[in-house]
């Protein structure tokens, strides 16, 4: 028996939409961790990144950054990027494609940093930037912060390299990978289409 969303829009965008608010808080999910892949005129790069915040009424998802990170020197100057997420058993693929905004020290950022924990704070502490060379290996962090030996007072340095990246919804690819038949469909935001694709 075919799922309620094997032919139908609306079903669709409930089951994905309910998979990616699920992301956010469900360490476990498979869309957590999404590829994210922007691109300049020079290159070409992609990596695994957290969701942090799935926004149904505005299209809208989140992650966090560092602000010394190569994507958003990327990122400003080409706003486009593309989201890739994949569930092996769902048997769900998402290709979305966004327009990203730089958030750091607003409104935006503001909110989320007052919600990340001791733990994650840590990243924006480094001395240096991500992507750096380093002639040992490193986790580019002082033994002090390896072992969380700083308050949430001392954390408060890291504000200044927090950044979110915030993807403005432009279309998303749905694929479901189905014994019966796959089934492939577009939603495109800006126009506000749907389609079906040939899987």
């Amino acid at each position: 028996m075919q799922p309620a969303y094997y032919e139908n829009f609306d079903e669709i965008q409930k089951k994905l939409w309910s998979m990616l608010d699920d992301a956010v808080v469900n360490r476990s999910s498979p869309f957590r961790i999404p590829v994210f892949i922007c691109a300049d005129q020079k290159d070409i790069d992609g990596r695994i990144v957290v969701l942090r915040k799935s926004d149904k009424s505005n299209n809208v998802l989140q992650f966090h950054t560092d602000l010394r990170s190569p994507k958003v020197e990327i990122l400003s100057k080409n706003k486009n990027a593309s989201l890739v997420f994949y569930d092996k058993e769902e048997k769900i693929q998402l290709r979305v494609k966004v327009n990203c905004e730089i958030n750091n020290k607003n409104s935006i950022t503001e909110e989320a940093w007052k919600k990340t924990q001791h733990i994650s704070r840590r990243c924006y502490l480094t001395d240096d930037a991500p992507g750096s060379m380093s002639e040992n290996p490193t986790s580019g962090m002082i033994s002090k912060l390896e072992d969380f030996d700083y308050t949430m007072e001392q954390s408060e340095k890291g504000y200044e390299n927090f950044t979110v990246i915030k993807c403005n919804i432009k279309s998303i690819e749905w694929l479901y990978l189905a014994a019966k038949g796959h089934r492939r469909a577009i939603f495109n935001i800006e126009n506000k289409k749907n389609s079906w694709l040939v899987p």
